[in-house]
């Protein structure tokens, strides 16, 4: 018989499994795969709420004055990384159209998909939380000013804030006071409380999904643009191994405890690709192919590397001393 600790062990497998046949899907028949990009948005949604509903938000409020850790994602988010992200289009220069589609990935953090991620990589999943309206807000406000100093003021003014206040309500608030709705009707009815029960048995799945629907759905366009795609490639996996080293010293130097430093480093390595590559498709033709392929391929090279961090943050960069904290 299957069991909750049995899924939770083999999620590795699953998600590499479903990345695999999406990325088959989407190869060998690119029309049934696209199809299913309606399906991402719920997904995500109905992901998030049962990822939610394990939290504890009691504790959120306590979690919010976490001034310490709030500091150290300010720094790592908004000095750190797009530090890393000039060295790196210095290093490796790239076509204006590509350059718009890395900086709109690489300088928003995830505000979404992060949660479920710290979760899984044993982290402190409610200070992801508390801290997804102060990330949004902050990336909103830098972002048109760093890619008017990376791209120049003509590309941070096709940019517009729309996708990233309708992706909060729909995927973060919503989601977020469906799950209190049912912690509060768990405490008062028994059928509320098994039904938080089986929302447990969600993430993995759930998760396993929505990987899928996004490679079978998005791969074509890494297709479409191959020539620019392998040449921000080796930009994407320098900073998906630079990223955790960064984000681990910081949390050392902080002082932050483990599920903290654990949080701290998936927020700096996981970006908002689902977010911004509306912003993409937004720009002017010519452009919003190529920026659209781009984030695109950062998506596939991130989820890639999220399945390495949720098994190496744990056992090697930020280990306990005990078994598990």
């Amino acid at each position: 018989m299957i069991t909750r600790e049995t899924l939770e062990r083999q999620q590795i497998g699953i998600y590499l499994l479903l990345l695999v046949l999406g990325i088959l899907i989407g190869t060998f028949a690119p029309a049934g795969g696209a199809t299913l990009d309606i399906l991402l948005s719920p997904l995500l949604a109905i992901l998030l709420y049962s990822m939610f509903v394990q939290i504890p938000f009691i504790h959120i409020r306590k979690s919010m004055g976490n001034a310490i850790f709030m500091t150290a994602l300010l720094l790592v988010n908004f000095v750190i990384v797009p530090l890393v992200v000039w060295l790196l289009i210095t290093l490796f220069p790239q076509p204006t159209p590509a350059l718009i589609g890395i900086c709109l990935v690489l300088l928003t953090p995830c505000i979404d998909y992060v949660i479920v991620f710290t979760g899984l990589g044993r982290g402190n999943e409610q200070l992801m939380l508390a801290a997804t309206p102060l990330l949004l807000i902050v990336q909103l406000i830098l972002l048109p000013f760093y890619l008017s100093l990376f791209i120049g003021t003509s590309a941070a003014g096709m940019m517009q804030t729309g996708p990233f206040i309708s992706t909060f309500i729909m995927l973060i608030l919503i989601p977020l006071l469906l799950a209190i709705a049912t912690q509060l009707w768990a405490k008062r009815k028994q059928a509320g409380s098994q039904w938080q029960q089986l929302t447990a048995w969600l993430p993995v799945p759930l998760m396993g999904l929505v990987l899928f629907v996004i490679t079978a759905s998005q791969i074509h366009r890494v297709y479409e643009d191959i020539q620019v795609v392998l040449g921000v490639l080796p930009i994407y996996v320098i900073f998906a191994i630079v990223m955790p080293a960064a984000a681990s010293l910081i949390a050392r130097l902080f002082r932050l405890d483990i599920g903290a430093g654990r949080a701290l480093i998936f927020s700096s390595s996981t970006r908002n690709s689902l977010v911004v590559l509306p912003l993409a498709l937004a720009l002017p033709p010519s452009w919003a192919l190529t920026a659209a392929a781009v984030i695109v391929t950062q998506t596939m090279v991130e989820l890639i590397a999220e399945l390495i961090y949720i098994r190496i943050v744990p056992s090697l960069l930020l280990r306990s001393r005990t078994s598990e904290q």
